[in-house]
This record gives C-alpha cells, structure tokens and sequence, in this order.
C-alpha cells in the first residue's frame, strides 16, 4: 500500500487533534477529565507550580471547566490512573500488567538492585513499616545516612523509590507532590494484576509509542519502545515487528510533505486523517465551546505536541522550557508557554501568578510575527484565552504591561 500523503497542515491538525487541542476543547468536568488522560496515552507530571504545574495546564487546554483536585479522584481516589517512572508520567491502571516486564528488569544488574541488596536490612524495614503503618512517606522514616553516589539523598527515599521503581510498592496519594506510598496491593485494583508475557507487553507497547504521538518516525518509535520496555531493542525484532503490523494493517505509513522518510500512525487512525485531508475533522473532534480560532490556548510546558523538539520539527517553532537554563543564557522566560492560535504556534509567553495578592503577572510575551498584534480576530481570540487561564488560576488582577499596546486594550 502507497504511503498516505499528508501536507504539512494536515498533519499538525491531525496531531492536536488526536491530543485533544484542534479544534478545541471537546471534553468537560470531572468525567471529561479521564478521557483527556486516556487519549493523551502518557502525561507527564512536574512539581514546579509557578503559575500552574504542567499536568494541570496540559488538561486546562483539553477541558472545559477543568480543576486539579479532577486529576486526583481520577488517579487517587477511583484509581483509575497510576503515576510511574524517573521521568514521571500517569498511565491508565488498566495497562498496568504490560508494565510488570519493565519493572522486573529493575530487579537485577542495575543500581537499583544492587542498592536494595546492599540496604535489605534497611529496605526490609520500611517493607514493614508500610504493612503495618502505611501509607507512608519518605518524612515518615528517619532514613539513616546519606548516599553519595546518589546525590546525597536519604537511604530511606532511596529504598523507597527503590522499592517504587521495582513495582513493590505504589503511590497511595500526593500531599503537596510528595509522594504517599503503600504497598501495592493496597493500591492496585485485583483487575490490574493479571500476568502479561513479555511478547504481550511488545505488542501493547508497539501500539502505544504511536497512539501517542499520533505520527511518528521509525527511529523515534524504535527509541520510544525500547523506554517503554526498560531494554534494547534491536534493529532486526524492531523491523519483523513493524512489518507485521504493516501487514496486518494495525500501523499505515503516511508521507508528510517535505520529509524524505515516511511516518507512521494507527490503522484505525485512517479515518480521521482522511476527514482532516478532506478539510473538516472527525465529528467526535467538535468542539463543546469556542474553537481555538476564536480562543487561544497556553500549552503547558511538557505538553506532548510541543515539548522535546516536536515544536521545530512539526511547527517549524522555536520552543525551549527554559526553567532550569541560567538567566543570564535564556533567550525567552523562565517559565515561557507555547501559545497556540488555532492550528498555529504563534508566541510565547511567560506568566507568574503572585498568589498573595492574585495578580497574574506577564513577564515576557513573544510574537514570531509583530504585525499580528494588530489583527482584530488575533486580539480577540487572545484576550479570551487569557481571561480564561487568568479564572483557572483564581487570579483577580493582571499585570500585562510587557504586552504590544494593542494587545494590552
């Protein structure tokens, strides 16, 4: 079967609107919440809340009338998710037996069993602690020394993460981002621990990388995998694998216009990429409220569109999270968001919200194109857009004066 081709347009729309951000928001509330994580496959979490944190801001852009404490009944309190790995993500419980492979290669030839098995006297301890005190958290332990080869944390964070990562233990709940933990089968619900082999979790995973970018290239699938599997994949079970999904028309290849090597989505995917080269969108895509024509959105700065180069390689947008960049080496802002104008990355912006006195202060704001400050429809659709992340973050006054003048009316 020929490669289906894609133009570049297409294949934007297409992206953010299997993520949920084309052509606007279309879930809402609490059960709106779920959706959006199921469809964003993996969404990453981050401590830092300088006006948000960024799983908040990525599921703000996605549902109507969204509120952080949605996240966690869905996560902590139904179970519906559960939170894991060094760079963190939520995963839908229900995949939870295809990572048990991954988990399992934590337990041998790596630091981390090695650890627990220097530490078991240690890690013994906290495994009964949790069973007769938990949930538990790392202020919970008095911990004993510190580990240098570790960064100087605590023994007993590090037995705790150890015991984590290994899939012993779960996140009960976060109080303040701070993990809560407990053992797992006082977390994981009795669904979720069916047994997988090995060849299931290659598959599920095989599905996921792409699910989750929507399109992807060979290479960063391959790359993706091998993460999701906690191994190598190799050249040779990498091909055979995705030739069989070829065949059996679970995967199709699509050519994206100026780039020589072809991209790869969901079979089942056909149809919505057929609706968006058809010029309209699938009607499960329509949107509950203004479209992001009519109101622009502050993507979140670990937003799966934008964030690790996809911003470039897809918008031709130049976009760094430039918060943990020197100041005096930052080219845009400490916290700068992509903002997205309907199918478009358009400017940056970077906002902090002074909570004692609810002032929503923009410290920086960057137009790749001046000249649009000046279109009315760019004006109003940013001004709804930004009274709207100004109600999400409770803030009562703004400060805009870095603003065009134009922009600040």
């Amino acid at each position: 079967m020929q490669p289906l081709p894609l133009t570049l347009i297409d294949t934007r729309r297409f992206i953010l609107g299997r993520q949920g951000l084309w052509p606007g928001r279309r879930w809402q509330g609490l059960a709106g919440t779920g959706e959006a994580v199921r469809a964003i496959e993996a969404l990453q979490l981050d401590p830092l809340n300088v006006v948000a944190r960024s799983h908040d801001i990525n599921l703000f852009c996605r549902v109507l009338d969204y509120r952080p404490e949605y996240l966690e009944q869905h996560a902590y309190a139904q179970r519906a998710f559960f939170d894991y790995g060094g760079a963190l993500f939520l995963y839908p419980m229900q995949e939870l037996p295809y990572w048990q492979p991954h988990m399992d290669r934590w337990k041998s030839g790596n630091r981390w069993s090695r650890f627990m098995d220097e530490k078991s006297e240690l890690v013994n301890r906290i495994r009964a602690d949790l069973r007769e005190r938990g949930p538990l958290g790392n202020r919970d332990f008095e911990g004993g020394g510190r580990v240098h080869a570790y960064r100087g944390r605590k023994e007993s964070a590090l037995a705790l993460y150890a015991l984590w990562i290994t899939g012993e233990v779960m996140v009960h709940h976060r109080e303040r981002f701070e993990r809560i933990y407990h053992l797992r089968e006082h977390v994981i619900p009795p669904a979720a621990e069916r047994a997988v082999t090995e060849s299931e979790a290659v598959d599920y995973f095989a599905r996921k990388r792409i699910a989750e970018m929507g399109l992807i290239r060979r290479l960063d699938w391959v790359n993706g995998l091998s993460g999701y599997l906690n191994r190598k994949l190799e050249p040779a079970e990498a091909q055979t694998l995705l030739d069989g999904m070829l065949a059996r028309g679970e995967v199709i290849s699509v050519q994206v216009e100026g780039k020589s090597e072809p991209w790869y989505a969901l079979g089942e995917d056909q149809p919505a990429l057929e609706a968006v080269r058809a010029g309209g969108y699938p009607a499960a895509w329509q949107p509950l409220g203004a479209s992001g024509e009519e109101e622009m959105l502050f993507l979140a700065p670990l937003d799966m569109v934008t964030a690790r180069g996809r911003a470039k390689k897809l918008f031709g947008f130049d976009y760094v999270w430039e918060v943990y960049k020197p100041a005096d080496t930052r080219r845009w802002g400490y916290y700068n968001l992509p903002v997205l104008w309907g199918d478009r990355l358009v400017a940056r912006l970077d906002p902090r919200l002074e909570r004692s006195s609810g002032t929503l202060r923009l410290m920086g704001f960057w137009l790749d194109d001046p000249a649009l400050a000046a279109d009315p429809a760019f004006r109003r659709a940013f001004q709804r857009g930004l009274e709207r992340f100004a109600a999400f973050l409770g803030a009562k006054n703004l400060d805009l004066a870095v603003l065009p003048g134009a922009l600040r009316k």
